[in-house]
């Protein structure tokens, strides 16, 4: 048991109740009263309805749409719950938006994520746990421990049970293609990789060509997230010109803006697999939708933070 905190305690903002509602579930808790509410005038309030004085509180909130509502809700329940003398205040950030402003790359930008992260540790928590982010890096922004998480390992056993023959992992872009040759080493299948270049700031993607092969076999395309489903999309559309004769896709966050729906609707993808990071879409808009849970990887983790045991024990 964590000699500072002395019981533990979970609450949610209103980007994802239901997967706080599923972690508690597998921790065997209830899950924290609390208000959290937007006036008329768009502020955002916040009632934590019990005591927490010297607990070891965790707050599970993705920064999900709408994703700025969703980072300010986050920010005032941690002030709150430290100025309730909360011993330890932990953020569980199961998506972690603007992951893709990690560096100046362009005269006169902000590094968002940098910004975030800043924002969070002034709020007052003490350390995040968040999920497979878009850049590694992005970990090293904050003065605090933080603990990254991988779906990698229950999308592996989901597509492992299927057994699908002469399987080839497929990345969508040279940037994912160290995550997806994990991914491949896990299911015991060759890795390909998509070229592609970004056209501008608008999320457009050009895709140029493939390295590997995926003639006559099926392909599991794989991200870290899906957008506007532009990229995830063109990978589609590029292995099957080249010969493969079946298209699964995969990816941690399925954030589904814009023209998404339409796009995947449109796109010949025998299933698509994401998880609950993010809550997902109605499945009568994406009938060949699965959502997989990782509330039991997110129950584990904290569990193991809350006794001071090691996270990585969940990979290995």
């Amino acid at each position: 048991m964590n000699p500072v905190a002395s019981e533990l305690s979970i609450f949610s903002g209103n980007a994802n109740r239901q997967l706080a509602i599923e972690i508690c579930q597998h921790l065997g808790i209830s899950l924290g009263k609390a208000d959290v509410f937007q006036f008329s005038n768009e502020n955002i309030f916040v009632k934590i309805n019990e005591n927490v004085r010297g607990n070891d509180v965790f707050v599970v909130q993705p920064f999900s749409s709408p994703v700025n509502r969703s980072i300010m809700e986050l920010l005032i329940m941690v002030d709150a719950l430290k100025r309730a003398s909360a011993s330890q205040v932990t953020a569980v950030i199961p998506y972690y938006a603007y992951g893709r402003t990690d560096k100046k790359d362009q005269p006169r930008v902000p590094i968002t994520a940098r910004l975030i992260a800043d924002c969070i540790t002034v709020a007052g928590a003490h350390r995040v746990v968040t999920m497979d982010m878009h850049a590694g890096q992005i970990q090293g922004f904050f003065n605090i421990p933080v603990d990254e998480l991988t779906a990698q390992t229950i999308q592996a056993d989901y597509f492992a049970s299927k057994q699908l023959p002469d399987l080839t992992v497929v990345s969508t872009d040279e940037g994912f293609a160290k995550n997806a040759r994990k991914l491949a080493d896990r299911l015991n299948a060759p890795l390909a990789i998509v070229e592609k270049r970004r056209l501008g700031n608008e999320g457009v993607t050009e895709a140029m060509g493939i390295i590997g092969n995926v003639a006559g076999r099926v392909a599991l395309i794989v991200d870290d997230e899906i957008d506007t489903a532009g990229s995830i999309t063109q990978a589609v559309r590029l292995v099957c010109e080249q010969g493969a004769r079946e298209v699964y896709c995969c990816a941690t966050h399925g954030v589904f803006s814009g023209p998404a729906i339409e796009r995947l609707h449109a796109a010949p993808i025998r299933e698509l697999v994401v998880t609950n990071s993010i809550p997902a879409p109605d499945i009568k808009l994406l009938p060949n939708l699965t959502t997989l849970s990782v509330a039991g990887l997110f129950a584990g983790a904290i569990s193991r933070i809350h006794d001071g045991r090691s996270v990585s024990e969940l990979f290995y």
